[in-house]
């Protein structure tokens, strides 16, 4: 099928699926979302073995786009809930694909855009990506991702970036586990496809069996804590907090909190 938001380019037993809105930085729409979720259903029932996924331009993805934001004022409850349960199952697919997936990090990878990223089963970092939770910056809460960031680097440190919502360089990310590897810039896709060829030349039942396995280890927990997520999720959109770090993130200000 063709896609607006994505270039998917297929290349003898690989794939490279690229974020494409460089003028936008590659911000996640509701659009980019579904037609991300479809691209996954091609990719997974077709020939290609790996999957290299990356961002055009500067960037690899700067979360949320701004129009989407916007919208989340006038949403109803079902509407709400619906737009948070869309980002769960996104981030639900790509964690329990089942080939392998190759992140190639050029550049920011900010909230959401640090989940598609980390949430692959290897992530190439340029030396000047960056990577972050962001969320509670604007009185928001970065519940879908922190189902699965518990379970990547441990509890404590995943208190740490949730609640401080700070910016991670390359390097940190390296540290605590988030990135797989840092890859001089002229380097990075060359070394992606390098890494998806030496895939590739493996079983690619085997690949898949190891995969649903490590995704069965924890697939009852993960979809709890999603259920769970979504609830927190819509709750927050409720809050005037919510309302006010949004208002203030769009209008380019300071937040007034009043802590409700």
């Amino acid at each position: 099928m063709g896609y607006t938001t994505l270039i998917l380019h297929h290349e003898y037993n690989r794939a490279t699926l690229t974020l494409n809105r460089p003028e936008k930085r590659n911000a996640i729409s509701i659009e980019m979302i579904e037609e991300l979720l479809a691209a996954l259903d091609e990719l997974a029932s077709g020939p290609s073995r790996v999957i290299i996924l990356t961002g055009a331009g500067k960037a690899f993805c700067a979360g949320m786009d701004l129009n989407y934001l916007k919208q989340f004022p006038s949403q109803s409850s079902e509407q709400i809930v619906s737009d948070a349960r869309r980002i769960a199952i996104l981030f639900r697919r790509i964690w329990s694909f089942p080939k392998p997936l190759i992140a190639a990090v050029n550049g920011p990878a900010v909230a959401g855009g640090t989940g598609i990223a980390t949430l692959c089963d290897f992530t190439l970092a340029a030396p000047g990506a960056t990577f972050g939770y962001t969320e509670v910056r604007i009185g928001f809460m970065p519940a879908i991702v922190s189902a699965f960031l518990v379970r990547q680097i441990g509890e404590k440190r995943a208190r740490d970036l949730l609640i401080s919502g700070r910016i991670l360089s390359a390097p940190e990310g390296l540290a605590l586990g988030l990135v797989s590897e840092i890859v001089p810039d002229d380097k990075l896709m060359e070394r992606a496809r390098e890494l998806a060829a030496s895939l590739a030349t493996m079983s690619p039942t085997a690949l898949a069996y190891t995969k649903r396995l490590l995704t069965k280890f924890g697939v009852e927990q993960i979809d709890r804590e999603l259920e769970l997520a979504i609830e927190e999720s819509a709750r927050i959109r409720a809050t005037s907090d919510f309302s006010e770090g949004l208002a203030a993130f769009l209008e380019k200000r300071k937040p007034i909190w009043r802590g409700e």
